[in-house]
């Protein structure tokens, strides 16, 4: 008896097949995708801390309820602009890898590069929001220098399972929106799950391209946490935590659930 195979893995398996497609005829255009990913999060990302420092001025202590809202609209315009986020293709090439779609050498080809692109995104369109308007002569005590040095004083331990939750929320959110059909459904969903991570602050790799980025630029690296150390402590093993929980607790244990004789499959 042949394993049946889901509705939602046959989507999976077809935006694998696209990846590779992708990469292996258009290099660069794979490359400018995942740039695309970090334009739309260091949008989010914008938008997020500048209504966050507003919101602070007259209501004190209600900043990081309106960052966690607006931050979310970052991935509603990632998926809905087929951008590549590295976040995301840890749970693509673990799957991949495990259902024989992929080999292990053209995983870790697709998911660097992305994942080096999306930094190359971070940086350049991070310095460029922080040449704009509200980025400009912040006091020195406001919410996003705040939340900036918090992530960069955090422990190994911290980041690594903060790191870790952080992509099981983000790669709920990308599977939900595969099995959904309706699109204001879609960007429901979306809003309120990454609402979860970006409310608690937990450590997203990819996300804390920009918000580093812009931080730095627009502190003109007066910033107290902000040294080489901490920034590759923080981006090393947010990294790793992603991978952990992208990756691992939801990419290979929801493709080891569903590679089974039994009817009960996603």
């Amino acid at each position: 008896m042949l394993n049946p195979i889901s509705p939602l893995f046959e989507k999976i398996d077809s935006s694998i097949s696209k990846k590779v497609d992708l990469i292996q005829n258009s290099y660069a255009r794979y490359a400018v995708r995942a740039m695309l990913a970090c334009l739309f999060l260091t949008l989010g990302t914008a938008i997020a801390f500048a209504t966050a420092m507003k919101v602070e001025e007259f209501l004190p202590g209600s900043g990081k309820l309106l960052f966690g809202f607006m931050f979310s609209w970052s991935l509603v315009m990632i998926l809905y602009m087929n951008a590549e986020l590295g976040t995301s293709n840890m749970l693509f090439m673990t799957v991949g890898v495990y259902r024989k779609k992929i080999d292990v050498k053209m995983a870790s080809k697709i998911l660097f590069t992305c994942i080096l692109f999306n930094l190359v995104g971070g940086l350049l369109f991070g310095y460029l929001i922080s040449l704009t308007g509200p980025f400009q002569n912040l006091p020195t005590e406001n919410f996003m220098y705040t939340a900036i040095n918090g992530k960069l004083t955090k422990s190994t331990l911290q980041i690594l399972v903060e790191g870790m939750f952080a992509n099981i929320v983000v790669n709920t959110a990308v599977l939900i929106n595969m099995r959904m059909k309706d699109d204001a459904g879609k960007v429901f969903a979306t809003i309120f799950i990454i609402f979860i991570f970006a409310f608690l602050g937990y450590e997203h790799v990819i996300a804390n391209f920009p918000a580093f980025t812009l931080g730095y630029f627009a502190s003109k690296g007066t910033l107290d946490a902000m040294t080489v150390g901490n920034v590759v402590h923080n981006i090393v093993f947010a990294l790793i935590g992603n991978y952990i929980g992208g990756g691992l607790v939801i990419g290979l244990v929801y493709a080891w659930l569903n590679n089974s004789k039994s009817n009960y499959v996603d």
